[in-house]
């Protein structure tokens, strides 16, 4: 009679033991990686330092005034140059 008891235990712990198996749930998450936003930068036009930008590529002062020599035009104030007033 001892061995069938013995043979019942070993069978329930046996059952036992593998639903515990089961219940144990083990993930790994590797999440998604961040959202990179590159903000576009503007490049306003008007003088930057000693050149014009206007908008499409830097004049140098000299290039700027033969691009916008106004013949006969005296009262002409360059870009920028009426709001610090200095025209």
């Amino acid at each position: 009679m001892k061995y069938p008891l013995f043979a019942s235990l070993v069978a329930s712990l046996g059952i036992g033991l593998s639903g515990a198996a089961h219940a144990v749930n083990v993930d790994v998450n590797i999440g998604m990686p961040a959202l990179v936003v590159a903000a576009p930068v503007v490049i306003q036009q008007g003088w930057h330092g000693d050149r014009y930008w206007d908008g499409h590529r830097y004049l140098e002062r000299n290039e700027w005034e033969d691009h916008n020599r106004h013949h006969g035009d005296h009262d002409h104030c360059p870009p920028g140059h009426a709001k610090k007033g200095e025209c």
